[in-house]
This record gives C-alpha cells, structure tokens and sequence, in this order.
C-alpha cells in the first residue's frame, strides 16, 4: 500500500514530461488557431472592394511628416474637383486656410481668445508620398481649439463610376496639446472616428449633394489605434464611399444605399453591438 502511494504521488516523470508536453502542444494549436482565425480568415470574409476595385492595392492610413502613421482613411467622394469643392461648402464645411506665418498666429490667437476662426489651417499630412490635396472644416464652439476637419486626396483618376475618387480622413479636433510623440503642439482628437465620419456623410446628405454610398474596406476593426499625434482612436475599419451630384445639381431624392457582402453586414453588426456593450 505505501509503495502505491508513493507511486501515485510521485509519477513517473515520463509520464509528466508526456502531459507537460501535451498541454503545450494544445496551446500551440489554440494559440495558431486564434492567429489564422483572427488575422487570416475573418479579415478575407470581411475585405472588400467590389464597388470600387481600383482601392483594392492601396494604403489605408496617412503619414505624418516624420512618417508616423497618422489618421485612417475613413470616407471618400466621387465626383470632381468641383464636385467636391461645390459639395463640401453647400454642407456647411469651410476649405481650410494654408499654413503661413500669418494663419499660424491667427490659429493662436483663435484659441487663446476663444475667437471665431472657421478656416484655420490644418497641419499636413502624407499619403502616397504627397501632401493633402484638399482640406475642409466645421468649427465647433467660438475658436479653433475645436473643430471638425477632414483631409482629402485623390488617390483614382476614374472609379468604377467613371469619375474620380477621393479618399479622407476626417476627424473631430478635441482640444490642443502637445504631441505625446514629438513634443511639438498640436491638435487632439476625439478617439470615435465612426461618428466623424457619420458627421461628415450626414452633411452631405442633408446639403443634397450624394446619390448613393456604399461602402468598402479601409484599416479593419480596431480598438486602440494610435494617430501621428499619439492619440488613441477606434473605428469599424469601413470606408464609406459617396456618389457626389454632377456640377452641384442638389438631389432630393432618397440617397440608394448599396449594400455590403453579408459577412461585412454580420461584422458591422457585431462590432456596433460589442461597442454599445462597452459603452463607447
């Protein structure tokens, strides 16, 4: 009886060596289940540039000067220059001043005075090597401190559509500050680039200068990204991509909504419920 105790309390470490070995091969496999799953698999259901295949190759993040990654892309237009310059003014938003010394004070004035400045200029940021092509804003309160801004290039001569396209990065300015990464004095921004973006189409729409939208892929679902600034933003990962009116012919029609593969639907609908559970 002893010896069997001792057999049973001490086994043999064979047999141990065998269940250490066991347990870490199943966490190998769990572990490269969860890898293939989550950054394989899910993201090839929910990738897609069926409405607009020419963005299929492309980055979807700017860059600062210093080549930090800086804001995702997040809406686009179609339509041309004067389409969008027509389109963005008739929704209220103000093409932004360039950088120079004078816009650079008055930007300072405008917030240590709490004064109007409705297009004060926006810092630069890079995508496919180049600075913004266009810039626009929506002030928020009395200065500059506070303001909806978004950044636009044209990153396709013609689309699917036939007519160029457009690809923004629009944000909510939250507050000034220092840079968390290079010291240098900046904006802030609200870390719910979604609502930015519904802001901004929600405009559009109400002005009667889209058609249609649809949307595609642009950084995938993420929680705590991080713009050039340092920033925490999250976002669903979409692009929504609007039909702009020709030569600024406001419709008043119902804006066609083009749906997305089903398994981006499901996506966006677990990642909107999963969102409203955590309280953002």
């Amino acid at each position: 009886m002893d010896a069997q105790a001792d057999i049973n309390a001490n086994p043999d470490p064979a047999r141990r060596r065998g269940r250490l070995r066991r347990a870490q091969l199943l966490l190998l496999l769990v572990l490269t289940t969860y890898l293939l799953v989550a950054y394989l698999l899910l993201p090839a259901f929910w990738t897609h540039y069926e409405h607009q295949k020419g963005l299929a190759s492309l980055p979807m993040v700017t860059r600062t000067a210093q080549g930090i990654p800086g804001d995702p892309m997040n809406i686009g237009l179609i339509g041309d220059v004067r389409d969008v310059v027509c389109a963005m003014h008739q929704a209220g938003w103000y093409p932004a001043d360039p950088v120079t010394l004078r816009s650079s004070i008055a930007i300072v004035g405008s917030v240590l005075l709490d004064r109007p400045y409705k297009d004060a200029p926006v810092s630069s940021l890079f995508y496919l090597g180049r600075r913004e092509d266009l810039a626009f804003e929506k002030p928020v309160g009395s200065s500059a401190d506070r303001r909806n801004h978004v950044r636009f290039w044209k990153v396709l001569d013609q689309g699917e559509e036939k007519r160029p396209v457009w690809l923004g990065a629009a944000t909510l300015d939250r507050s000034v500050g220092i840079s968390h990464y290079t010291g240098a004095v900046t904006h802030h921004i609200a870390a719910d680039l979604d609502e930015e973006r519904a802001l901004l189409a929600g405009d559009l729409e109400s002005a009667g200068m889209v058609t249609a939208k649809y949307q595609v892929t642009g950084i995938g679902p993420t929680f705590d990204g991080r713009n050039g600034g340092g920033d925490l933003y999250f976002t669903d990962g979409e692009i929504w991509v609007l039909r702009l009116v020709e030569a600024c012919s406001r419709h008043d029609g119902p804006v066609e909504r083009i749906p997305s593969p089903a398994m981006t639907e499901f996506k966006d609908q677990v990642w909107h419920a999963v969102m409203q559970a955590i309280g953002k």
